[in-house]
């Protein structure tokens, strides 16, 4: 040690630490702890039952407490909901007052329908949306997959389930999506495997995505054998003509 050396009293006293602990929990276990008389166990039984509304303006106002003062953050969910047309009026009710909250998600929504019919009523709107809930939405400009695009998608998906394609396969399964529709793909990806499954063999073919395409119609091949064997299908009266034997008789039920 040298003259420049300088020495400081030890610290006294209870030697204090701090630690910091973060749990990420949603509003619904928050809502589901205090609704139970058991409490936190409440998650794991499953019986949540109904969760009562002064339960939930309790919580809303405890969570918004904590973050004035810092003590949380939130951060909103996300909610999609896939074929949107096909809620009534009541639920678009709902889902109007429920974006007014100060908590509410993000909700995405999809729909495939041009100008529908509001269910629950006899009114037509974009989309089977009611007007002044089409007014607070944000319509995302959507266009037709090109074939590398469903190309990908496809190969994402047998990927997902653990499903391997070989090139050829996933080249007619692309060319399939093009010419019918990308979810009908999707769909014989599952029964080809069934079928390559059933051969012992550890990877799709042409001939087994062939095959799924031949046992398993797509809706425009359906229609077309609908349209062409109609008289053979029982009508909205209940009446069905169809030709038995060679002489041609035709027998009518009703």
């Amino acid at each position: 040690m040298g003259a420049d050396t300088k020495f400081v009293q030890c610290p006294e006293g209870e030697l204090q630490v701090r630690k910091e602990i973060v749990h990420t929990v949603s509003l619904h276990e928050i809502d589901v702890i205090n609704s139970r008389s058991q409490g936190f166990l409440a998650l794991f039984s499953g019986d949540t039952g109904e969760i009562r509304s002064e339960v939930r303006d309790q919580i809303n106002t405890k969570v918004a407490e904590w973050k004035e003062e810092g003590k949380a953050e939130i951060i909103p969910g996300v909610l999609f909901i896939d074929e949107v047309h096909m809620l009534d009026i009541e639920c678009f009710s709902y889902i109007n007052r429920a974006l007014e909250a100060e908590l509410a998600p993000i909700v995405i929504m999809a729909s495939n329908r041009g100008q529908a019919r509001i269910r629950g009523t006899t009114y037509t709107s974009p989309h089977g949306l009611p007007l002044d809930f089409l007014d607070r939405v944000v319509i995302v400009s959507t266009a037709l997959y090109s074939g590398d695009e469903i190309r990908q998608i496809l190969a994402i998906r047998a990927q997902e389930e653990e499903i391997d394609l070989s090139p050829d396969a996933l080249a007619l399964l692309t060319k399939i999506g093009q010419e019918s529709n990308l979810r009908y793909a999707s769909n014989i990806i599952t029964t080809s495997h069934l079928l390559t499954q059933k051969r012992k063999a550890k990877e799709v073919s042409v001939d087994d995505v062939q095959r799924s395409f031949r046992l398993f119609y797509d809706p425009a091949r359906s229609v077309k054998y609908i349209n062409q064997y109609e008289q053979r299908f029982i009508g909205d009266q209940g009446h069905v003509s169809f030709t038995v034997g060679a002489n041609g008789d035709a027998m009518e039920l009703s």
